[in-house]
């Protein structure tokens, strides 16, 4: 006779543990989910009783039974982008030093897929999500906070928002990057923007910086897809060189942007910086090793992600209050600029 598949061995229970340690079953919950309130000496029998069996706690069961919630979610743009995965890395790191686990998503630009992916990280039950918002719109983004789910904002300010938010100084940005090439005698640039990107604050600073310059500044917007490939990008460069009189300074909305203009630059024998100055936006770390070395606006990544978790870490708590922190952004004057010739 054909013998059956193996049996599924049995997962270790509370009942077993609390037998074990000589405690009730309240007791050995206690331990699981509230263990400040157990004597240190019951809660050491207790967890060695878990590591005889092997006990690994059921954590939807515990969310379903009012425990904490060990799982945020984490919304960026684009992780592919070496700078949101820097956000994430930093906010992943701080709630692993709290004991949590991180859902990461990719909205990729689409809005269908933000508000697919809200919806599913709600249902999930997730102690709260950090999300950079794609529309202008937050209609949604509040409806789910008010629901139960905290929602931590990046990338926007709080201004009439009852919830935490972590921004950068993005219009500080944009006045810096305008005001350095302003300053090298550059009188027509071109900002090379991302269509779709909620960046309206760089974007509007940088035109108000060339509006009010004196002598006049001719600033002309070329707008790509935030997630543009070479071809794209090199359609665009073809457009800026086309332009009469050829601009002398290119500002990119971001690093990875200015890397491709750079090499599209260059396969049409234009010369970085002799020729055109350029910048960047971010400073990853490929930015200071180009060939030449990249001009750009240096805004903090990690730290953003990691004070993100920070702020879900609280919610919650009694005398938690929403703030929004606002980190500073730099100017970093590299190769890639020079005075125009």
């Amino acid at each position: 006779m054909a013998e059956g598949p193996p049996s599924t061995p049995s997962r270790p229970n509370v009942r077993q543990i609390a037998v074990i340690a000589g405690v009730s079953k309240s007791t050995v919950s206690n331990v699981l989910t509230n263990p400040q309130v157990v004597a240190e000496a019951t809660r050491l029998r207790v967890e060695r009783a878990m590591e005889q069996l092997g006990y690994v706690p059921n954590g939807a069961a515990r969310q379903l039974r009012g425990g904490p919630r060990q799982i945020a979610g984490c919304m960026l743009i684009d992780v592919s982008n070496p700078y949101f995965a820097e956000v994430a890395r930093g906010a992943e790191d701080r709630l692993a030093e709290a004991g949590m686990m991180m859902f990461l998503c990719s909205t990729d630009v689409e809005l269908s897929r933000q508000e697919h992916y809200l919806r599913m990280l709600e249902e999930q039950g997730v102690r709260g999500v950090l999300v950079w918002p794609l529309d202008l719109d937050l209609t949604p983004l509040v409806q789910v906070q008010r629901r139960g789910t905290p929602l931590i904002l990046m990338g926007r300010s709080g201004e009439g928002l009852d919830m935490c938010t972590v921004d950068v100084d993005d219009g500080e940005g944009g006045r810096l990057a305008a005001e350095h090439v302003i300053a090298l005698g550059h009188r027509r640039l071109v900002y090379v923007c991302g269509a779709g990107l909620t960046l309206d604050r760089r974007r509007q600073e940088l035109r108000r910086t060339a509006e009010t310059a004196v002598p006049s500044v001719h600033l002309t917007e070329i707008e790509i897809p935030p997630r543009a490939d070479v071809t794209q990008i090199d359609d665009a460069v073809e457009t800026l060189v086309s332009l009469e009189p050829r601009p002398t300074a290119v500002l990119c909305f971001n690093d990875q942007t200015a890397v491709s203009v750079l090499h599209a630059l260059r396969r049409r024998g234009i010369r970085v910086p002799d020729d055109i100055s350029l910048v960047g936006y971010d400073d990853l770390p490929f930015a200071a090793v180009l060939s030449p070395p990249l001009t750009t606006i240096r805004q903090p990544g990690y730290e953003l992600g990691r004070v993100a978790a920070e702020q879900l870490l609280a919610e919650g708590s009694p005398d938690h209050r929403h703030q929004g922190t606002r980190f500073p952004v730099e100017l970093v004057v590299r190769a890639s600029t020079s005075p125009v010739r």
